[in-house]
């Protein structure tokens, strides 16, 4: 997994992710807890704890789905990448 922020300015981030599969709201599992780690709620060893433990039962609430939008998506073993 590949996982990038950025800062765009006027308080406007993007989240970017790459991986070869995800689970059910897992984006927003992890945005969520982002978020609560950006904010002070939770310390930064938290996201780490989280990703191995591969139990989402400790993590954040799931960040709401406005704003959030898949971009592409691609199958490189099958030749198709955008």
């Amino acid at each position: 997994m590949q996982a990038t922020w950025h800062n765009r300015g006027d308080g406007i981030f993007t989240f970017d992710i790459r991986a070869n599969a995800f689970c059910h709201q897992m984006v927003r599992s992890l945005v969520g807890t982002f978020v609560d780690i950006g904010v002070g709620k939770r310390p930064s060893s938290d996201m780490m704890t989280l990703i191995r433990s591969g139990d989402r039962a400790e993590a954040s609430q799931l960040a709401p789905p406005q704003g959030l939008c898949l971009v592409e998506v691609g199958y490189p073993d099958a030749g198709i990448t955008p």
